[in-house]
């Protein structure tokens, strides 16, 4: 073990699966489930990718019978991770999925100067969705902090999505990212007011519905989840990504249920696993006995400031030997205190989580 600027560096080699050895796992069939991948840093460059670790991964989720969300927050969009590098990833992952499911982030994080008219808005967001799209994969018309910035009121959003919807090849999801994930999406959809918002959202998605597939709900609001999601128009998913209420957003109720597009998902592949199989069965309670026990890990991980879960996430991976350091792009690994880490530690071996329990604690063991 060495360090370098803070940063704990481990050599030992991981135990983990052998990713190289393996078929894509079996397709889940009562739900759609995204898990938000995130992505390994160069140890001996943090601005960089370890492309071998990072595309490895995304092989493991998908081995789960998982579906990989790509370059969306979870791999450090707009906190290190650039565009270019984006891109690189998306065509990566796409040339690597042989059949998995696979979506992918586009926003508008290229800007490097605030931008003064919503055609350059929708600009950015097209040269981003033909990367998305060349490469074969399904879109996500991430929210966009310039244009949060920029927008005037409702009719902004519904010029801006408009036109980018109807000019699509295919259905996109859309994704409504809380300020609690990024401070500087407060309010999106033309208001602050999350009554508000929300009538706007529903009435782009209407005007738009043919263009559709789903929405990304991350609100951590259960009820306004459930409430959205019974207004939806016919055919129109819902993606939860409410990290501290899934279990039973995914469940649902007489009224329908959620999909999933979840960042927790990427520490919690093999539960969430073993859980969608028993839904695939019809065992709503077995399915809520897998995952409910998972949710105070989640809400850990997750806890305040929020937009810093990507570290515990990481951490975990490192835990779970899936790489073999725990540094993140831009140093993010200092985010979180050591207090924090260790009880994520705490409460994933609670869970049973590690494939090799003596390797993570050893790795705990070095904070």
């Amino acid at each position: 073990m060495s360090e370098r600027e803070g940063t704990i560096q481990h050599c030992e080699p991981a135990r983990g699966p052998s990713y190289s050895e393996r078929q894509r796992g079996r397709s889940v069939s009562s739900r759609i489930i995204f898990a938000a991948a995130h992505v390994v840093a160069d140890p001996d460059d943090n601005t960089k990718v370890d492309w071998d670790a990072t595309l490895a991964f995304r092989r493991h989720l998908w081995q789960r019978g998982l579906g990989v969300a790509e370059a969306m927050d979870t791999a450090q969009r707009g906190m290190g991770l650039d565009w270019p590098t984006a891109a690189e990833l998306i065509k990566r992952s796409a040339a690597e999925a042989d059949g998995g499911l696979l979506a992918c982030g586009a926003g508008t994080d290229q800007l490097t100067t605030p931008p003064t008219s919503l055609d350059q808005v929708i600009a950015a967001y097209t040269e981003q969705l033909s990367v998305v799209e060349s490469a074969g994969a399904q879109p996500i018309l991430m929210a966009s902090r310039q244009l949060a910035a920029l927008a005037r009121d409702a009719d902004d959003y519904h010029e801006v999505y408009g036109r980018l919807l109807g000019q699509l090849s295919d259905k996109a999801i859309l994704h409504w990212l809380g300020p609690m994930f990024d401070p500087a999406l407060t309010g999106y959809w033309g208001s602050e007011d999350l009554d508000e918002a929300t009538e706007t959202f529903l009435a782009v998605i209407e005007a738009n519905a043919e263009r559709v597939d789903g929405v990304k709900i991350s609100l951590l609001d259960a009820e306004r989840e459930i409430q959205l999601r019974r207004r939806l128009p016919t055919g129109v998913r819902c993606y939860t990504g409410d990290d501290f209420n899934y279990p039973r957003l995914i469940a649902g109720d007489e009224h329908g249920h959620s999909d999933a597009l979840l960042g927790v998902f990427d520490p919690l592949a093999v539960v969430a696993e073993r859980a969608i199989g028993r839904l695939d069965l019809g065992d709503i309670e077995g399915f809520l006995a897998t995952l409910e026990p998972t949710v105070p890990l989640a809400r850990h991980v997750f806890e305040a400031p929020t937009r810093f879960y990507k570290t515990g996430v990481v951490f975990l991976a490192w835990l779970g030997g899936y790489q073999d350091h725990f540094s993140m792009i831009g140093g993010l690994e200092t985010a979180r205190s050591r207090e924090h880490l260790l009880r994520c530690y705490e409460l994933a071996a609670e869970l049973d989580l590690f494939a090799d329990p003596e390797l993570a604690a050893r790795r705990a063991a070095l904070l």
